[in-house]
């Protein structure tokens, strides 16, 4: 008798077991139902939730409706199109969650579904481009993921290249610009934002920008001093003759007390001679001479002997494709 009972008990325990384990197996094959549309937190993707926009790729789930089931793209109108429907759903501008809402709305409205749940994820985001190019250290694309700031994005592209000017350009597509071009373009100094000077200057992205870092403006000193070459003048102060002359670390033996400017004219190609007195302006006894972005400083040897352009301008070529080029900060 004592094991009979043993034996019942042990039945009784198992089919328990079994009982709580297919109550637990027709809970999870049917999901709570929750209305016209299933909330969106339970989103499997990586991705942080952003409002869609063009270009982005939507994953659509229609419970018990496979054939809705599927991953669409929103189009350049900020559409998207399901089978069966009529009509295209707005989806631009729209959360996971309101698109859930939405894609219901029309299943209903379009008499295909009655009730109907849907959940929607994101599959990729395409429709927010930031793009920094310039001088940066690595030129990246990128989309803008939740707040992403001006610094931010220079940090994405690796920083600020050594030779990268005292501004940094920010374009944006914008309509409300009477800039027949749709866009509007700020101009951010490199050092105030890198110093957080002004915080405000650290602007915040939303998408669609185009930052671009130009190179700063450069001079050439050739002639008799010590390390003739180009010279990138970062930090956007006005360079100078004596500027110059310290970049290439001072005159070399026997140089001619005049020297000489080659500047760019514009629209022509061709460059203007500006003659300068060297020894008066060394001396303090005349004003240092102001230089421009793409000018030649050109100082002859003592017996006044000058080298043609066609040689300063292959000596300008050659500087530009050196390694090693001189920064001033």
């Amino acid at each position: 008798m004592r094991c009979l009972a043993i034996s019942l008990l042990a039945i009784a325990v198992v089919s328990s077991a079994s009982a709580q384990q297919g109550q637990q197996a027709q809970q999870q094959a049917a999901p709570e139902h929750v209305g016209a549309s299933a909330s969106s937190s339970g989103d499997t993707s990586n991705l942080p939730v952003e409002k869609f926009g063009k270009d982005d790729l939507i994953g659509i789930t229609v419970y018990d409706a496979p054939e809705f089931s599927r991953t669409v793209r929103v189009d350049s109108d900020g559409n998207i199109r399901l089978p069966m429907l009529r009509q295209h759903i707005q989806a631009a501008g729209l959360s996971p969650a309101e698109l859930e809402t939405a894609i219901a709305t029309a299943l209903m409205d379009g008499n295909v579904l009655v009730d109907p749940v849907v959940t929607v994820t994101v599959a990729e985001y395409r429709s927010r481009p930031i793009t920094v190019s310039g001088a940066v250290r690595t030129p990246v694309t990128f989309q803008a993921m939740g707040t992403v700031t001006l610094l931010d994005a220079i940090t994405r592209a690796g920083g600020l290249a050594e030779n990268a000017g005292a501004e940094i350009l920010v374009s944006k597509p914008s309509f409300a610009t009477s800039d027949k071009s749709g866009l509007l373009i700020q101009r951010i100094p490199a050092r105030a934002l890198i110093s957080s000077e002004d915080p405000a200057l650290n602007l915040h992205l939303e998408g669609g920008e185009d930052i671009r870092v130009p190179e700063a403006g450069r001079v050439f000193v050739l002639g008799r001093v010590k390390h003739p070459g180009a010279f990138f003048i970062t930090d956007g102060s006005e360079s100078s003759v004596m500027k110059a002359l310290a970049l290439s670390e001072g005159l070399d033996t026997f140089p001619s007390h005049k020297a000489y400017i080659y500047r760019v004219e514009g629209g022509s190609g061709g460059r203007s001679e500006i003659p300068i007195d060297l020894k008066k302006i060394m001396a303090r006894k005349s004003p240092d001479v102001a230089l421009m972005s793409s000018d030649i400083l050109y100082i002859p040897d003592a017996t006044g002997a000058r080298a043609g352009m066609q040689v300063l301008t292959t000596a300008v070529g050659m500087s530009i494709g050196a390694a090693s080029l001189a920064v001033y900060h």
